[in-house]
């Protein structure tokens, strides 16, 4: 079977990531960052063409099945909408977009073109994500009372410094879209959507350097009738505390916990144990701070097997904007906290 070609729009840490995982599963044909020395790197290393602008890399690469998009959250929509007014397949980092409007006309790009739209959201494939998702769907939970989310990660001077869109309302968002995303995501993917919030939220401890809250308390209500929260902060000290999902259920409690989603803290289930799971990925490092677990191979995995084969998108346009909507929702009902 001939190997699915590539292109990287966006060569940084996630997207020299990205690279090695294109690598392993396909041919990456070109590579693009308005760093010329980034992308240098990354296509040196894979043999790629080297492109500073996204429209050259479209004028001159015709040869290519998907484009993945790894560039500052506030241009995820227009360097997709570009790949797929081109005639490729996009895989989108997270978040989606950083706003709802886009990611709609990038669905609708997506049907108009006929391609695939896939958005990154590698959490999903955390071990104890997966084993707790299928007690969900099979009904060995019950009736879903309440969840907690507690997202607590610490993202200090440098982290924002090192970097000229981090921090920034236009290209990075605000916390929710570039640290928790993933988070707020699992909440959709395993409770469903949230019909109302009601938010607090304040910038302690990064004044003058980012544009947004660097905490928030939110309450939320889904359409299902579950009630729960969200904590969530970058003010750990020093490093990552946690990152957990628990749910109280008519007929057991669950606690996925860890720094990343990745441990089954607490089980207690009627009449059924959960045996021991699998091991997880590692998380990202980077550099001086730590991200998600790294899963990327499964989003790649998951991408060749809907591309060339039968399998089922594991995170689609539609859900991809079902996290867009949840934050938004969240961010349109704070009031702050002074």
């Amino acid at each position: 079977m001939e190997k699915l070609k590539f292109a990287l729009i966006g060569c940084g840490r996630i997207g020299s990531r990205h690279a090695i995982h294109i690598s392993n599963y396909g041919v990456l044909k070109a590579v693009c960052d308005i760093d010329v020395q980034k992308a240098i790197d990354v296509g040196q290393k894979c043999n790629a063409s080297i492109y500073n602008d996204i429209d050259s890399l479209f004028e001159n690469e015709h040869d290519m099945d998907v484009v993945s998009i790894c560039t500052p959250n506030g241009l995820h929509a227009e360097h997709s909408i570009k790949a797929l007014k081109n005639g490729f397949h996009v895989l989108c980092e997270k978040p989606m977009s950083i706003n709802v409007h886009d990611c709609g006309r990038m669905i609708h790009e997506a049907e108009r073109a006929n391609k695939r739209l896939f958005i990154v959201k590698q959490n999903r494939f955390n071990p104890p994500v997966q084993v707790v998702k299928g007690l969900i769907d099979e009904g060995k939970l019950g009736r879903i009372y309440s969840v907690q989310l507690n997202c607590f990660w610490n993202r200090n001077k440098n982290y924002y410094n090192e970097s000229n869109w981090k921090g920034t309302k236009d290209l990075d968002g605000g916390t929710l879209f570039t640290q928790f995303s993933h988070f707020i995501d699992l909440l959709y993917y395993m409770i469903g959507d949230i019909k109302e919030t009601f938010s607090f939220t304040d910038n302690f401890h990064h004044q003058n350097q980012i544009e947004f809250e660097d905490t928030g308390v939110v309450a939320i209500k889904f359409y299902n009738g579950v009630i729960g929260t969200i904590n969530y902060t970058v003010n750990s000290f020093q490093k990552n505390m946690e990152g957990s999902l628990t749910i109280f259920s008519e007929k057991g409690t669950v606690k996925i916990g860890g720094q990343y989603l990745n441990e089954l803290e607490y089980a207690r289930i009627e009449d059924y144990e959960i045996s021991e799971l699998p091991q997880g990925n590692p998380p990202n490092l980077y550099g001086d701070y730590v991200g998600s677990m790294s899963n990327h191979a499964q989003v790649y995995e998951n991408l060749m097997d809907v591309l060339t084969g039968n399998g089922i998108i594991a995170t689609n346009g539609y859900e991809g904007l079902k996290t867009i909507e949840i934050i938004d929702k969240i961010y349109a009902n704070v009031k702050n906290a002074k």
